[in-house]
């Protein structure tokens, strides 16, 4: 059994870097307070550190993206520290990168009690990303992480929807797929979730989601935010019937809240074992029959 935490994570204009460290630092205590292994920030959190630009610059798109480079080292290292005093696993969410071709990409990196563990670029860009804002998706394909909790997986908000990526990692052996997300729209919450389920449900393994939520008039990326957190399996023996194991309570809350779950591993893998169905297993029958 591991205890999870995911982060409704109300985005918050913090124009200092210590006022940043600060709340960054106050809210990961609070979950490894309350017990939880493993820490699971949004999509574009770690865009919050354009609060700290010039006013001109944070109101800016594309200013504000360039912007926070310079200040992505410190944030990685406040990250790693972290997680090493806190004894936990901390996926801080994600940020767009400068990478030396030129091109940014949504990178979301995994830190553990024992440092760095590496990152994961979101794959597949929704219309916003590639047309208006020009991140694009990354080159290094899908990895897996393996830690104390078991193997774990990131698809980044709109890779969740689809179904070829969470095989992979499946494929690969991970048990728990990180599903940080920014959307502005309930429709668009929505559509992630559903996919988050759906990969439960095709790979019998677990999801764990962690959505942006609230109004940031200051920042063109992170205007309008709507969602819930969640950790979703596979609906089978001595799991939810509904395949949701916990939810958070309000779609937008006036501030950061965590949901903070159990989930049982060996519960997990009985079912690709003994389940009234194995999805799992007969993936590859779906080919020879369409």
């Amino acid at each position: 059994m591991i205890r999870l935490a995911a982060c409704q994570y109300a985005i918050e204009h913090l124009p200092t870097w210590p006022a940043y460290a600060a709340h960054l630092r106050e809210l990961c205590t609070a979950a490894a307070g309350q017990g939880a292994q493993l820490l699971l920030l949004p999509e574009y959190a770690g865009l919050v550190l354009s609060a700290q630009l010039p006013a001109a610059e944070c109101a800016d798109l594309h200013a504000s993206m360039a912007g926070i480079q310079a200040l992505i080292p410190a944030w990685r290292a406040l990250c790693e520290g972290l997680a090493r005093e806190l004894g936990v696993y901390l996926q801080p969410g994600s940020l767009p990168v400068l990478d030396a071709d030129g091109q940014y990409r949504n990178r979301a990196w995994l830190f553990g009690p024992e440092g760095e563990l590496g990152y994961q670029d979101k794959l597949i860009m929704t219309r916003f990303e590639r047309e208006t804002w020009g991140v694009h998706g990354g080159r290094q394909g899908l990895r897996s992480f393996d830690t104390a909790l078991g193997r774990l997986g990131i698809l980044i908000c709109y890779d969740n929807e689809f179904p070829l990526l969470a095989r992979t990692l499946a494929e690969q052996g991970v048990d728990l797929i990180l599903a940080p997300s920014c959307t502005d729209t309930e429709a668009g919450y929505h559509r992630v979730r559903i996919g988050a389920q759906a990969r439960a449900l095709e790979n019998q393994i677990a999801v764990l989601q962690a959505p942006t939520v609230g109004l940031a008039p200051w920042s063109p990326a992170l205007d309008e935010n709507t969602g819930r957190a969640g950790l979703f399996v596979p609906p089978d023996y001595g799991l939810p019937a509904d395949g949701v194991v916990a939810q958070s309570a309000e779609l937008c809350p006036a501030a950061s809240q965590w949901l903070l779950a159990e989930l049982d591993l060996a519960a997990l893998k009985r079912v690709r074992e003994q389940g009234q169905v194995f999805t799992r297993r007969d993936w590859p029958e779906q080919w020879g029959v369409v």
